[in-house]
């Protein structure tokens, strides 16, 4: 088989997708792998009951998994990258959990006196779970429970016993580039701006039926490459409300006014709202910022990284749309390596400033101080 092919990952990725519905419906699953298999609920939507049926369901055993950069924040550990696993107490409920994985609760619950240990080196369920989390656009933990048998087989019967789906970690941790490759344009019609008329909208949907993906295209961007282009990130505060604590709005309208004067160009609109961590977390993070962090310490006070983007998938938009060279419309240098990453070559950076206000002007200087924003 062709290596560039995309892989056929179809099933995999319509159970993951399945799985995330899961979880945010505060479900089980089953998350397995060649060494076991563990069950897995997210630590968000946990209650005490949902907790006391997931102690009997599991036997016991229940652990936290959390990242350890949240972790190391309530000084469990040190700093460091990758996956912890907390030992949790007996009657612990839902509440306590959650305040030990979102900051803008009370104070955190007790656990037990069970070591607190990071997942060995190639145990990736723990780390599946709390990616889990991640693709339902919950907070980054999981409560995680190893079966008892660790072969296939009994996974599989247990899973049909309990009803409970049951889906690969591998499936998980390659989800975001394996989806990304399957996205398809489903749709597209006409739809005049103000800054330029010859506009377009183009769909393109995964084959799992997770978000789809949209591109904003004026002109015939393909016929005038390297394209002039912009990676916009979903902003719904400020894109569609208008925030002022944000500059996303502003660049929205900035890079369609340039690419409208150009007479062409693309704006592929990804769903990466709040820097991927999604918008009920912003909201979070918003709310941490207000008790005076900065915007990259607010996003790692709830366990994330800083940036949480991928951007395979608008490589793979843009190659459904013929484009393989652009004049990037950024002031993020990350953007220009990612998109290089994937295969597209960026000819040209063009920076793409805007006014600063009274709301954002300290967002933005972290941007520029902390994230390398050319600003």
């Amino acid at each position: 088989m062709n290596q560039s092919s995309p892989p056929d990952v179809t099933a995999d990725m319509v159970a993951v997708d399945r799985a995330a519905g899961e979880l945010r419906r505060n479900g089980v699953v089953i998350i397995d792998d060649d060494r076991g298999a563990v069950l897995a609920q997210a630590a968000e939507t946990a209650t005490a009951h949902s907790l006391a049926s997931f102690a009997r369901l599991s036997n016991g055993g229940v652990s936290l998994a959390l990242t350890a950069r949240r972790a190391s924040l309530l000084k469990l550990v040190g700093a460091g990258p990758g996956i912890v696993t907390l030992s949790i107490a007996d009657g612990l409920d839902g509440g306590a959990i959650r305040s030990l994985i979102d900051p803008t609760c009370p104070a955190p619950g007790a656990l037990s006196d069970a070591p607190i240990v990071r997942p060995e080196i190639g145990d990736i369920r723990a780390r599946a779970a709390v990616m889990l989390a991640k693709l339902a656009q919950l907070l980054p933990a999981a409560l995680i429970a190893p079966l008892p048998d660790r072969g296939g087989e009994a996974a599989a019967r247990f899973a049909a016993e309990h009803n409970l789906l049951r889906v690969p970690a591998g499936a998980i941790i390659h989800y975001p580039r394996y989806v990304a490759a399957t996205l398809q344009p489903v749709s597209e019609a006409r739809v005049p701006l103000n800054v330029a008329e010859d506009a377009r909208v183009v769909g393109f949907r995964p084959a799992d039926g997770s978000a789809e993906q949209f591109a904003i295209v004026i002109g015939d961007p393909a016929g005038h490459q390297p394209a002039l282009c912009r990676l916009h990130s979903e902003c719904f505060t400020g894109d569609l409300l208008g925030s002022l604590r944000c500059d996303c709005g502003p660049q929205l309208q900035a890079a369609l006014e340039l690419m409208g004067e150009a007479g062409h160009g693309v704006l592929l609109y990804l769903a990466h709202e709040g820097r991927g961590i999604g918008l009920i977390n912003k909201l979070r993070a918003y709310q941490l910022q207000d008790c005076g962090l900065d915007t990259v310490d607010a996003n790692q006070h709830l366990g994330f990284e800083q940036d949480e983007r991928s951007y395979r998938a608008a490589a793979v938009m843009l190659h459904h749309l013929g484009i393989g060279q652009v004049r990037l419309l950024t002031n993020n240098p990350a953007k220009v390596d990612a998109l290089a990453r994937e295969g597209v070559t960026v000819a040209e950076r063009i920076p793409l400033a805007t006014a600063p206000n009274r709301h954002n002007l300290g967002y933005l200087t972290t941007k520029a101080s902390r994230s390398g924003h050319l600003l």
